[in-house]
């Protein structure tokens, strides 16, 4: 039997296109796992392909890209691992969304590779916090979000699979550590 492990390759993390083949396709993963999971929790079975194809529309990408947002592409070695998009509220706050790093390379440091480089971006848009939804099923996520100084709010807004909100205040670029 044989067993295939990541390797220890870097990981690299930059601003990338919203509509490019690689963070389509990563989108796509990332929404198919998403769905998968609720449909699995609360149906008993996974998302069906027109499901999918469904909830990508009703739910565009297209406002991670400036002026509204901005999208980071995560890179383990020359293979796209993962995304985050970022999405400007107002002035002083950047929402997280669409987090996310493929399954068989998580553990490796992509998630946090992923937060800090968001984190810093919002930072230079001037953003003093950030804020982020999720599902309570996404144990992961949570976890990662917890690890990293997010704390948990009270809902800023209504969002039919929003279930618990978090926030993290930016310290100001002339506090970096």
């Amino acid at each position: 039997m044989s067993i295939t492990v990541p390797t220890a390759q870097a990981w690299n993390v930059g601003l990338a296109l919203v509509g490019s083949t690689a963070a389509t396709d990563l989108l796509r993963d990332y929404y198919t796992e998403v769905s998968n999971r609720y449909h699995q929790l609360h149906l008993g079975r996974p998302s069906t392909p027109r499901e999918i194809e469904e909830g990508l529309a009703a739910a565009p990408s297209d406002d991670l890209a400036p002026p509204t947002g901005l999208f980071l592409l995560a890179r383990h070695g020359d293979d796209p691992a993962g995304c985050v998009g970022l999405r400007i509220l107002d002035p002083y706050t950047a929402e997280l969304t669409r987090m996310f790093v493929r399954p068989a390379l998580r553990g490796l440091g992509g998630g946090a590779r992923l937060l800090v480089a968001a984190e810093s971006l919002a930072r230079d848009l001037g953003a003093e916090r950030i804020v982020l939804d999720t599902r309570l099923d996404l144990v992961e996520a949570r976890a990662l979000y917890l690890r990293h100084g997010y704390v948990e709010i009270p809902a800023y807004h209504d969002g039919t699979y929003a279930e618990i909100f978090y926030e993290r205040r930016l310290p100001s670029s002339s506090n970096k550590k």
